[in-house]
Parts: C-alpha cells; structure tokens; sequence
C-alpha cells in the first residue's frame, strides 16, 4: 500500500477525523495509525527474524478495515502485500500463488505490537520516511485468474503520481465521505480506498455491494466509485444526501446515464484503464474518452481490420506481472503497453472510441473474464469435447459469462466443476450445447460465431436445464 506514510500525517494533523467506516464500525485516522504501527512492529519482527527483506505477503481478509491495516503495515515494514479473495481457500491460494515464493501468508487479522519503537534503522530515523517512488507497494490478481495467474504489481509512484490529477477532476479532497462499495481485492476499489486516505477522507469500506445499505451509506457520502452498471441503483439510493461526484470505470458508461445523475445533481467522471495500464483514458463532461492526464495513446491498426489496439504510455502503467505469471499485457521497447483492448482508428485530440477486448473477454458486473481461462476448466469434464465461453447481454450485470459445449455433459458435472475451479465472476450463468461448434479454416472454435449463434432470435442451441 502506498499511502501508510499519508495516512500516519493525516493523524498526527487531525487524530479524530474519521478514517474508515467498515462492517465492524468506525476507526479514526489515530486509532488507524496506532494499529497500522502496531500491525507493521509485528510483522517486521517476524520477517526481520527469519531474515527476509522485500517479503512477499499474501493477504486474504474478509473485513477491508483489518485488510487495509494489513497492507498499509506491509507498506511500513517493507513488504509487497498481494492481495487476493477473501474467500479462497489454502488450496486457491496455492493454485493462484504457483510459480511465486510467497513469505507470509495474512488470513487472519494480524496482531497489534503495542511496545517498542516505531519502525527504525540503525540511526533512528523512521523506515518508513525512507520510501522512494520505486518501491513496489501493491500486488493483486486481475479479474479472472485461475491457475494461471495474473498478479499485477504497482510501485509506489504508479499509484501516488496520478492522485493530483485525478483530485482535480473529482474534487475529492479531505473534508469527503467516499463511498467505495466493493472488495478491495479488485484493483477499482482497492485504489479507491488508497486515494481516500492519501487525501485525509474518509472512506466507507463495506467490502461488498449491497443495494439494501446503500440509501444508509449515501446519508453521509459525498462521492462514490462504482461500475457504471451500478449508477442507477445508487442515484436511486442517495434520497436528500451530500453525493455530488461519482467515478465510475471498469465498463462503458449506459446511455442517459449521465444525464440521469445530472437531474440529481450529481457529477459524472467515467475513466477507461485496466488494472495493468491503470488510467488510460477520461471523460468528465460527456464529450467522450480522452487521454488521462500524463497518458500517450495511440490506436495501433491491424490488417484486415477496421478496429486497431490501444497502446498506453505513462508514468502510471504498472511494473508487470510477478515472476512466473502469464497474461495478455504486452510491451514493447519504447515503454508502450497493451492488454489488446480494440477502438476506433484514433488521432490525438480525437475521443477514444474503445471497443472491447480482443481476446473476447467478458465484462460482467465489474470483473473482467477471460474465456480462456473459464473454458480450460470445463474441458476437463467428462464428455466435454470441446468448450466456447462468450458473454451474453444481461439488463444490470452489462454481461453474463455463457458456456456453449461440443459434446454431452450434464448441467449439474458443468457447474460442479465451475465451482471447484473458479472464481465466483467467472461461473458461466447460462449454459448451452450443441453436436459441433462451428469453427475456423484453421479448425479452431470460431468465438465470434458462436456469439452470433446465441444473438440470434431463433438460435437452434440447445439450452442446458
């Protein structure tokens, strides 16, 4: 976590304002601190004592505050934390961590050293003080990993640089309630309760998406980050409260959407970025996507096709993927990347018009899917021949991960083995079957057909009950 040093300033200036307002209850900036130092005493004693320096820490912690102070400690002890689901199992964790040595593993919330000195060096001055912008300070999983995964690592000025900019298009400041209304292993929130504290507001960390809370939640939030499918149930929600701004990425922003949220008074800044490129693209007013301040972006076309990649370059995109992961990112030697996003042919001063992932993946609720990574499992089933994953229209998720399968398997063998072997974002909700997939010259399942199949009106596959 990048921020433990704002975080420990916020309470030196203003000990009682309110810092996080979880599940459990509310902490203040002093109590956040006091527990922080304690957390990162502890766990520099037990890294310092096996002789480990850059540990890397996993974390899984069902409640975001104690999440929080266990990242924020491995940013005081030095440690790169990795955060993943709160409800993986030891065996999803071994399964998502293959390939890394991981040094600690944080499943429980760690305990508060409540003695001793804060964290020094030999010549007293405080570790933490000594932060440099090339630190890396966070790791997590991209949407949709499985066995292979895909953990993104951030340094500390990836994170901190684009905190001004995106201030001054937001206007969260110190004085703000933010709303952030989902697990904080998911690179979108995660950064969001990160900016929060950076800034001295106060963040509300519900750690999941509850429609019912929200009209208690908005009482008190002056500004939110959601995905855009999630607007119109939180305009809905936020009756006569002080909301006024709303950050919302992950997907395309719904038509009238922005509109809708004007009526309310409330102001809209929908950004594209992915968890590997961080922000690429903004658009605060409705005039369409442009270039997220301190971001270079060129729309690279492909033969044959009228849509090109996006390729971004700016001191915000993330390191990499951690030793041993395998992923869509890409670089080339001038520091360009690309996750093979496609858009419209683009020219500076032009809107970005993105058009979706070239890979196919599925953007539901949030979360981004990668059917490869879902039809490898079901492969594996018995009478599976042959498995196509796509995503099928859904009125509040945006899509819904559906399964087309060469072969003969039952719905209850497809979903059982959905649930041992994936995340619960990537469990196909709609099944389909069929005798033979139709395919390319080369032999291959023929995604973009099969998606045409099932958008058909009077599609002849067979529906799995």
């Amino acid at each position: 976590m990048p921020v433990a040093r704002d975080v420990l300033r916020h309470a030196a200036e203003r000990p009682h304002r309110l810092a996080l307002r979880g599940p459990a209850g509310e902490v203040s900036y002093a109590e956040l601190a006091r527990r922080v130092r304690g957390a990162a005493r502890r766990l520099d004693g037990e890294l310092s004592a096996r002789g480990l320096k850059g540990a890397l820490v996993t974390v899984g912690l069902p409640d975001p505050a104690e999440l929080l102070v266990a990242v924020l400690a491995c940013d005081l002890a030095g440690a790169l934390p990795l955060v993943g689901e709160p409800a993986w199992d030891a065996g999803r964790w071994a399964q998502v961590t293959a390939g890394l040595t991981v040094d600690l593993h944080v499943g429980e919330p760690l305990p508060v050293e409540s003695t001793g000195d804060p964290l020094s060096a030999a010549d007293g001055e405080p570790r933490w003080a000594r932060a440099a912008p090339g630190d890396r300070v966070w790791a997590c999983f991209t949407s949709g990993s499985t066995g292979r995964p895909r953990a993104v690592v951030r340094t500390r000025a990836s994170w901190t640089g684009s905190f001004v900019a995106l201030g001054e298009l937001t206007g969260i400041g110190p004085e703000d309630e933010v709303l952030v209304p989902g697990p904080l292993s998911s690179s979108l929130y995660g950064f969001a309760a990160v900016h929060a504290l950076a800034v001295g507001a106060a963040a509300v960390v519900p750690g999941r998406w509850s429609p019912s809370a929200l009209a208690g939640q908005l009482r008190t939030a002056s500004a939110a980050h959601v995905v855009p499918h999630r607007l119109g149930t939180l305009l809905a929600a936020r009756g006569d409260g002080p909301l006024r701004t709303v950050l919302a990425g992950g997907a395309a922003l719904g038509p009238g959407l922005r509109e809708q949220a004007a009526a309310c008074g409330v102001g809209v800044v929908a950004y594209y970025g992915a968890t590997e490129l961080s922000f690429v693209a903004v658009d605060a007013d409705g005039g369409g996507l442009r270039p997220f301040p301190g971001v270079e972006i060129e729309v690279r076309a492909r033969p044959g096709d009228s849509l090109g990649e996006v390729w971004a370059r700016s001191p915000w995109l993330a390191e990499g993927y951690l030793t041993g992961s395998a992923g869509p990112l890409r670089v080339d030697g001038d520091g360009w990347m690309s996750v093979g996003d496609l858009a419209r042919p683009y020219l500076a001063g032009q809107a970005l018009r993105v058009r979706g992932r070239g890979d196919g993946a599925v953007q539901t609720g949030g979360a981004t899917v990668v059917p490869e990574d879902v039809e490898e499992v079901l492969r594996k089933v018995p009478g599976v021949r042959e498995a196509v994953v796509v995503g099928t229209p859904h009125p509040s998720l945006g899509a819904v991960v559906t399964a087309v399968i060469e072969g003969e398997a039952s719905k209850a063998a497809l979903e059982s083995a959905a649930r041992a072997g994936l995340d619960r974002a990537q469990r196909p909700r709609r099944w389909y079957a069929t005798a033979s997939l139709p395919r390319t010259p080369s032999g291959k399942p023929a995604r973009a057909q099969v998606a045409a199949l099932l958008a058909e009106p009077g599609q002849t596959l067979r529906r799995l009950s």
